[in-house]
Formats: structure tokens, C-alpha cells, sequence
């Protein structure tokens, strides 16, 4: 997609971004290593996204960054028609998975991951 619009996403159709705040910018430890249901996605950096086609059902996400140890954290992801946005999350002790179906503040600083 050239332009993400929150009505192009769904049946399948999802955008993963990786919500760091400011603090895990700094320190450089925001990078997410994902998998869904042992495949490897990629490394999602801040203010990065990824869409995706997922078919509907329970999925699971693994999720890595490095702090000071390994950061790992799986989540079980029930997949439906209306899903659209996930927004994964480095936080002190782990990290957060929350659907939400809604774009981040300011997208239009948000750029697509680059196959590395």
C-alpha cells in the first residue's frame, strides 16, 4: 500500500508496528525481533511497521528486544475479519502485544520496515 488507510486493513489484512517510547529510543533497546507461530517475521525498529496477511484464528507472537538480558515475551493472538492494528511494545521487564485497530499518533513519522 502507498498510502495506509485504517479501511484498507482487516480480513487478514494487518499492520504491526513497534510503539517504543522515548526512553527505549534512547538507550538504542527498542529494536523487536517477531515471530508468529515460529516463523520469523523480521526486526520491527521504533517507528517502523510491517502489514502482514494472517488468516483468521489464534496465532501466536514472540516477541524479543535487548535490555541489559533478553526481553522474550509470547502472546496468543485471536485473528478476525475486524482486526487491523496490533501495536507491540518494549517495556522494562518484557513486552506489551495490544490490538488496537487504530493508527499511532503521528503515523505520518512512522515508515515501513526494510527487508534488512
Amino acid at each position: 500500500m502507498e498510502k495506509v488507510q485504517l479501511d484498507n486493513l482487516g480480513n487478514g489484512t494487518i499492520l504491526i508496528y513497534n510503539g517504543a517510547d522515548i526512553l527505549h529510543k534512547i538507550d538504542n533497546t527498542a529494536r523487536l525481533n517477531i515471530w508468529i507461530d515460529d516463523k520469523a517475521l523480521g526486526q520491527i525498529r521504533p517507528s517502523e511497521y510491517v502489514i502482514i496477511n494472517l488468516k483468521t484464528g489464534k496465532h501466536q507472537f514472540k516477541a524479543l528486544h535487548i535490555d541489559l538480558v533478553n526481553m522474550r515475551s509470547e502472546h496468543d493472538v485471536e485473528i478476525d475479519d475486524k482486526t487491523k492494528v496490533i501495536k507491540i511494545k518494549p517495556n522494562i521487564t518484557s513486552n506489551r502485544l495490544t490490538v488496537t485497530n487504530e493508527l499511532p499518533e503521528k503515523f505520518e513519522k512512522f515508515k515501513y520496515a526494510e527487508k534488512r
